[in-house]
């Protein structure tokens, strides 16, 4: 794909303790579900919206956003992209390639706790790790 997407800067929400240089990369369990080895990895042109996945990701550590840079071909997330809303308002794309950490973002908004927790009750509903919206 060479048509440009979405300029950026995009994010990245996990637990994970990251440095900046790092790359995430597919081939790993997903943030939700252990099970689940993800072929791509996803990341928003949102840093609330990938705080939001923070939040949810598994683990103990704190919830951590993170500015990155696609390092090749990225796509429209195919699970929100028209499947459950128009276009992409979420701006949420995947990529095969590795994203590489550039910063990490402290001033995001947090989710209302209320919110939080209906989402993460969807998650517990739900068996195929699948992002929910």
């Amino acid at each position: 794909m060479t048509e440009i997407l979405d300029e950026g800067p995009f994010y990245h929400g996990t637990k994970a303790d990251l440095q900046v240089g790092d790359v995430l990369r597919a081939g790993f369990s997903s943030n939700y579900d252990e099970k689940i080895i993800m072929n791509h990895v996803y990341f928003t042109a949102l840093a609330d919206g990938a705080g939001l996945a923070a939040e949810l990701a598994r683990g103990t550590n704190p919830a951590r956003v993170y500015q990155i840079e696609p390092t090749g071909l990225f796509e429209n997330d195919p699970n929100v992209t028209d499947k459950k809303f128009k276009g992409n308002p979420t701006r949420s794309y995947r990529s095969s390639a590795p994203l590489k950490i550039v910063a990490e973002i402290k001033d995001w908004k947090r989710p209302d706790p209320a919110v939080l927790k209906i989402w993460q009750e969807k998650l517990k509903r739900s068996d195929k790790g699948e992002i929910l919206n």
